[in-house]
C-alpha cells in the first residue's frame, strides 16, 4: 500500500510519520518545508499556489491529509486549496481526512472552515473516511496553559476540554489504511472531560509550580459552546493516555 501523508512537519503529521516508521508500507511525504531527520520520500507541495501537488499525489494509493492551517490564510489552504487538491485524485483507493469534534456547532471561523472542507470531500466522488477527534493534549497545554502571568494562569477557566493524545490519534489513522472508505466515524475523544481550570491545576499540582490561577468568564457564542462542551463527546472516550499522563510522560 502507498501512502501520502500531508502536512508532515506539522504536529499530527510528525506523530504519523513516528507511526508509520517500521511499518509494511511505502510512505511519501509532501509539505512545503523538507521535515529533518525523516527517512520517506519527501515531495515539495503548497495548496496555496498548486505547485507540486501532482507530482506529490502521483504513484499513491491512500492519503493521510494532515496539512492544515488555523492562523494564516486559513481559507486559502482549508477550502480553496483543499478542493483544488481534491480535483487531482480521481485514481486514489482511500482519502483520509482529519477533523475535530464539534466544528458543525461551534462558531469559531476556521471550525466553519473544516466543516466545508468535509462537505466537499463528500460530494466528490472520492473514497473517503472523515475521522474527528477532539483537542490534543499539547494543544490544550502549549495554547492555553504555557505563559502564567504574574504567578497566575489567567484563563476562562469553565471551559471545556476532552483532550487526546496526539500519537494515539495517529495510530487510529494508520490503522483505517487496510479497512478502505468508512465515511463519517464516531468521534475519537479523550479519556477524560475537564475544565480548564482543572486542567491548570493539575498542571500546577503535577509540575510543582507557584502558580495559582484567576478563571474571568467570558462572553459570546463561542465562549458558551465550549462552556456547554460542544467540543466533547462523552459517549466516545477511546484514547487512554490522559492529560495527567501527558504531563508526567513530559517531565520523564
Amino acid at each position: 500500500m502507498r501512502i501520502l501523508v500531508t502536512g508532515s512537519t506539522g504536529q499530527l503529521g510528525s506523530a504519523l510519520l513516528k507511526q508509520l516508521k517500521g511499518l509494511d508500507y511505502k510512505v511519501k511525504i509532501t509539505s512545503r518545508r523538507k521535515p529533518e531527520g525523516v527517512d520517506f520520500k519527501w515531495v515539495y507541495s503548497d495548496l496555496l499556489s498548486g505547485e507540486g501537488l501532482e507530482e506529490a499525489v502521483k504513484d499513491v494509493d491512500v492519503i493521510i491529509h494532515a496539512a492544515t492551517s488555523p492562523v494564516n490564510k486559513s481559507k486559502d489552504i482549508e477550502v480553496i486549496g483543499f478542493e483544488r487538491f481534491l480535483s487531482k485524485l480521481h485514481h486514489i483507493k482511500l482519502f483520509i481526512y482529519p477533523s475535530i469534534v464539534g466544528i458543525e456547532e461551534i462558531p469559531f471561523k476556521y471550525y466553519r472552515l473544516k466543516y466545508k472542507a468535509e462537505e466537499l470531500l463528500k460530494d466528490s466522488s472520492l473514497p473517503y473516511t472523515i475521522a474527528r477527534a477532539t483537542q490534543f493534549h499539547s494543544f490544550v497545554d502549549n495554547l492555553l496553559l504555557s505563559k502564567p502571568l504574574f504567578g497566575r494562569y489567567i484563563i476562562p477557566g469553565r471551559i471545556k476540554f476532552q483532550s487526546v493524545d496526539v500519537n494515539e490519534f495517529a495510530r487510529h489513522l494508520i490503522d483505517l489504511v487496510n479497512k478502505g472508505p468508512q465515511g463519517k466515524l464516531d468521534d475519537f475523544c479523550g479519556p477524560d472531560i475537564m475544565t480548564l481550570r482543572e486542567m491548570a491545576e493539575l498542571k500546577i499540582k503535577i509540575t510543582n509550580e507557584t502558580n495559582n490561577v484567576l478563571s474571568i468568564p467570558f462572553s459570546g457564542k463561542l465562549y458558551n459552546s465550549l462552556i456547554e462542551g460542544k467540543n466533547t463527546n462523552p459517549m466516545q472516550k477511546k484514547g487512554i493516555i490522559s492529560y495527567e499522563e501527558y504531563l508526567r510522560n513530559k517531565l520523564n
